[in-house]
């Protein structure tokens, strides 16, 4: 009697509130040459009527303070923006969103300059286990599936009314406390969560005729199909649409890209910086190799 009280008081509590933010520690080993270097990061799952929203802490904690500065300078002086690229922005710059009821789902992610959402066309086939166990405080079910180029385990719990989960995952009847893929190299356990209000993400006020890299512009909606053909076209030259955006505003606004060398030092000579970035570049696409979904860059 005592259990059933307690899962209706959780269960009221969280109805009560606009929306549910849930933390999850993801582990994740990006270099599948190298699978004793394990990082972890948090992640957001923020729930509310319409649907949820996936992100990681540390990009959010970024972006707010990137766009807090840049929407200073615009107002002090539109013509001279000093864009910092921050060292470490956040491993996880994706987000996923999913619509309800029908869950749609979409993954937003970045490509050099441009943004892109792209639309899931599948939907996660589960097979409901009967192997129970407790996942930190939480009673969970085990279930399995394979989605996105690889197999995956599940735990959910029926005490967590919202049949959602991290990332792409959803459909069982209760939260997904915890997903880990076969091979170990990634897991998503949850940590905690908070009743909160709802928030509304604000777009940044960027002047008519003023393009900033990275930032504002609307996404780019387009299929997996044509996601991989663009992905392929930026391993081969990462530094394009850099080069493409400093000369169309060469004319009508001075950009000022910095970022830092492997040494530490700033340097900001666009010729400069861009050689770095695409240095930057291919060393990252050799050391992440073994992305979350791999059927997407294949």
């Amino acid at each position: 009697m005592k259990k059933i009280s307690l899962v209706l008081l959780l269960t009221a509590g969280f109805f009560s509130f606009a929306q549910n933010r849930f933390f999850y520690d993801y582990k994740f080993i990006p270099d599948s040459t190298d699978k004793v270097n394990m990082l972890t990061e948090i992640m957001l799952l923020d729930i509310d009527k319409n649907g949820s929203k996936y992100y990681g802490q540390e990009k959010f904690i970024a972006d707010s303070t990137s766009q807090a500065d840049v929407e200073r300078q615009l107002k002090l002086n539109p013509n001279n923006i000093s864009i910092s690229r921050r060292d470490k922005p956040g491993m996880i710059t994706y987000k996923v969103t999913k619509q309800y009821p029908d869950f749609k789902t979409y993954l937003f992610t970045k490509i050099s300059s441009d943004s892109y959402k792209i639309e899931e066309d599948k939907k996660p086939e589960w097979k409901i286990l009967p192997d129970k166990q407790k996942i930190g405080e939480y009673n969970a079910q085990k279930a399995t599936t394979k989605y996105g180029g690889r197999e995956w385990t599940a735990w959910f719990s029926t005490d967590l009314p919202f049949q959602d989960g991290p990332y792409k995952f959803y459909g069982l009847p209760g939260l997904i406390v915890k997903i880990e893929d076969k091979t170990g190299s990634h897991s998503m356990t949850l940590v905690g969560n908070k009743a909160m209000k709802t928030n509304t993400e604000k777009e940044m006020d960027i002047p008519q005729g003023i393009q900033l890299y990275g930032m504002g512009g609307k996404d780019i909606e387009i299929n997996k199909s044509q996601f991989k053909k663009v992905w392929k076209a930026y391993k081969s030259d990462p530094t394009k649409n850099m080069r493409e955006m400093m000369a169309k505003n060469s004319e009508t606004n001075k950009v000022i890209f910095k970022t830092k060398t492997a040494d530490g030092r700033e340097i900001s000579d666009p010729n400069q910086v861009f050689r770095e970035m695409e240095k930057k570049a291919k060393e990252g696409f050799k050391k992440n190799n073994n992305p979350i979904e791999p059927e997407l860059y294949q």
